[in-house]
């Protein structure tokens, strides 16, 4: 089933930005082994399989990828630091496309995925993972975590997540705030080794969905997203296969 565009009673018809959502989402039935609210031990490809197509209007994806201790070589990969997540499980630039690909297809038409990625996967071309997908980029915020971490040069002391939207591209009737400022500002308790901005997430939730709305977190890691979607009022369907049992420093 499609979701389609619906507009509504007053809405404008001019201009390239509505604060009113038309976008509606197809009613979704999720077989037995699919639990909302929860936290799910499972591999996120394998709940993505059980998703139908166009039936999602927001997804986040945080890919566990070790590309910057391998290629940067820093040489302290292995203190107590960054031990807990070098020893993830990492996923290759081939799984990353096939979580690309599945979302893709679950997303609603116009529907956001919302991913995450340091600056060496941003600055080195992380197109490739959405090649053969209806999804693009159309927009990027930059989270300052107001703690440096690893670099050769400059310190890292942000990571970005990358807006895409499947097609149709549009923003009218589908992204409803416009308050959000592209550099975000927000302090977190690193409780997990993939800790993310709860209050940034929320707001990029409340953008793109309605109220009881479906959000899907394949690769759900400290589920971050699952504290964002209570706060918002909406549903949370994600997991994660790793067991985490450590300290994230």
């Amino acid at each position: 089933m499609v979701a389609k565009p619906v507009m509504k009673p007053n809405e404008p018809t001019t201009g390239v930005f509505s604060s009113v959502r038309t976008l509606e989402c197809p009613k979704i039935k999720l077989p037995t082994a699919l639990t909302l609210n929860t936290r799910i031990k499972m591999d996120g490809l394998d709940l993505l399989g059980m998703l139908d197509d166009n039936t999602i209007p927001a997804a986040f994806f945080d890919p566990q990828f070790r590309g910057v201790y391998d290629k940067m070589k820093y040489g302290n990969e292995h203190t107590s630091r960054n031990h807990v997540r070098v020893k993830l499980p990492q996923m290759s630039e081939e799984v990353i496309s096939k979580f690309a690909k599945e979302i893709g297809r679950a997303l609603i038409p116009s529907g956001h995925l919302f991913l995450w990625m340091d600056k060496f996967h941003l600055c080195t071309d992380f197109r490739n993972w959405i090649n053969g997908t209806p999804l693009s980029v159309v927009d990027m915020l930059t989270w300052d975590k107001g703690k440096m971490g690893l670099g050769y040069r400059t310190r890292h002391q942000t990571e970005f997540c990358v807006i895409l939207q499947k097609e149709p591209r549009r923003a009218k009737g589908v992204w409803t705030i416009r308050n959000i400022p592209d550099v975000w500002r927000e302090k977190i308790k690193k409780t997990h080794p993939h800790n993310k901005p709860v209050q940034l997430q929320a707001k990029l939730i409340e953008a793109t969905t309605a109220e009881n709305d479906l959000v899907v977190d394949p690769a759900a890691g400290s589920f971050s997203v699952f504290e964002a979607c209570r706060q918002m009022g909406r549903n949370f369907l994600g997991c994660d296969i790793a067991v985490y049992d450590g300290a994230a420093e």
